[in-house]
């Protein structure tokens, strides 16, 4: 009895005319990092157990998936009780990208600016909107001992360049800053054990009621002065969509200090950087309730959030953060970076209709089998057509007509060449243009004429 097919849970398989959509998003993305000089970069699927994990901890790396050989886990059997397998899938690119620079330091240019688009592996519940296998598209630029702030502001714009490609709609990119935020904390008096957790508790504002989250940080667990949440709070959200009243407010603060200072001039310096870009104010907010859930962040922080449908949550977020590979270096090497997670942004907008499948196919062209002994000479024109640039395809076996023409409209491949003897002794080819915009349906092309001309009507 055949086994039944089932696709594993929590991976996103697509038909091609969708695969080719997903495709098209991603070499979008693609090309907008590369517009910047960002270069690629491959890391293997897999790492060294013990280097994907030097840090211990989070809630991402409890959903690591372990590599493990057949002839490898009789050999463990063996072993030692508990013992880790040798290799582990990646759970992000950033982990694989601080090894990469470690270990390739001596031959990298610094400032290091990289992208990546691969597929990483986490052991999630599968469930609507979580994936186990995805696409991460990251960009980071890494810098030996230091980094100039310039960096930070390039990174909303080459987002900003790359979604307004995509056309998927209005979208705004927020940007924040972790010093000036535990700056502000520090002016109102917030322990600094205290901070990482208040800083949780401003994160969900918005997704939680306001008075909740007040309650929780006056209560027990966190014992705050009521009246400086709530001034903290006004603060933090007071000037929603109004970046230079945001700015006028925080240059009011009335509690400033060292961390809160250099994090404002920060801050300003990234926004005004950014819009000098050519990244529009409307584009381009301050929005002091954003905090990444990742503390590794020491500087700045972005979300990027689709303006009609924010329920989507961030379509793309990253930061600054001082040091990326402290845990395999004594280099200092500093970064920012950047990440779209494809798989799931794409998934949501099919899901809300706001992609569709492509309208077109690979092949720009179909050559239909009329006559079998004209079979070398379609062959010749295939080729002649690929040599002038052009995605060509040619029908096998001897169907009839109808059904050839229906197969290339149902692949949305936009035209057909029909070459039987009747065209050969008048010398032409005739195409068929299936495309539903096509003015005039059928073209009758010289056959010495054919490349430039099929170029022409293909557009």
């Amino acid at each position: 009895m055949p086994v039944q097919p089932r696709t594993p849970p929590g991976v996103l398989e697509l038909l091609p005319p969708q695969q080719l959509a997903f495709q098209h998003m991603l070499d979008t993305i693609r090309r907008g990092f590369e517009r910047f000089g960002f270069v690629p970069v491959e890391t293997p699927v897999f790492e060294l157990t013990k280097v994907l994990l030097t840090k211990s901890g989070g809630e991402t790396e409890k959903q690591v998936y372990f590599v493990e050989s057949t002839g490898a886990r009789k050999q463990a059997e063996g072993g030692a009780a508990g013992e880790l397998p040798e290799l582990a899938l990646r759970f992000d690119l950033t982990v694989p990208l601080a090894r990469y620079v470690a270990e390739h330091e001596a031959k990298l240019n610094f400032p290091f600016r990289r992208y990546q688009i691969q597929r990483v592996y986490r052991g999630e519940r599968a469930q609507k909107g979580r994936y186990r296998e995805f696409y991460q598209c990251d960009i980071d630029v890494v810098g030996k001992d230091s980094l100039p702030l310039a960096y930070d502001a390039e990174i909303p714009a080459v987002i900003h360049g790359i979604f307004r490609e995509l056309a998927f709609g209005a979208f705004t990119i927020y940007l924040n800053n972790r010093k000036l935020l535990r700056g502000l904390l520090a002016g109102f008096a917030v322990a600094e054990d205290l901070h990482e957790q208040v800083l949780h508790e401003i994160d969900r504002l918005g997704k939680q009621p306001r008075e909740e989250l007040e309650a929780r940080l006056a209560g027990e667990g966190f014992g705050l002065d009521p009246g400086a949440v709530t001034q903290l709070f006004d603060l933090v959200t007071g000037h929603a969509g109004d970046s230079r009243g945001g700015f006028d407010a925080l240059r009011r603060f009335d509690k400033p200090n060292a961390m809160f200072s250099e994090g404002l001039d920060e801050l300003q310096r990234v926004y005004d950087g950014t819009l000098a870009l050519g990244v529009p104010e409307r584009a381009l907010q301050l929005n002091l309730a954003i905090v990444r859930g990742l503390d590794y962040y020491t500087g700045a922080i972005y979300e990027t959030l689709l303006d009609d449908h924010p329920k989507l949550g961030s379509i793309c977020s990253g930061g600054r953060y001082e040091n990326l590979a402290g845990h395999y270096t004594r280099s200092k090497l500093p970064g920012v970076g950047i990440s779209i997670g494809a798989t799931r942004l794409f998934s949501q907008l099919l899901e809300m209709n706001l992609i569709g499948a492509a309208r077109a196919a690979v092949a720009q062209v179909l050559v239909l089998a009329v006559d079998a002994a004209l079979s070398p000479e379609c062959a010749r024109m295939a080729a002649e057509l690929r040599d002038a640039g052009l995605n060509v395809e040619v029908y096998g076996g001897d169907d009839k007509l109808g059904k050839q023409l229906k197969y290339a409209d149902r692949s949305k491949i936009p035209l057909a060449l029909l070459y039987g003897m009747r065209e050969k002794a008048a010398g032409i080819v005739k195409v068929k243009d299936l495309r539903e915009t096509a003015v005039t349906k059928e073209h009758d092309v010289a056959r010495a004429d054919l490349g430039l001309r099929v170029k022409q009507l293909v557009g």
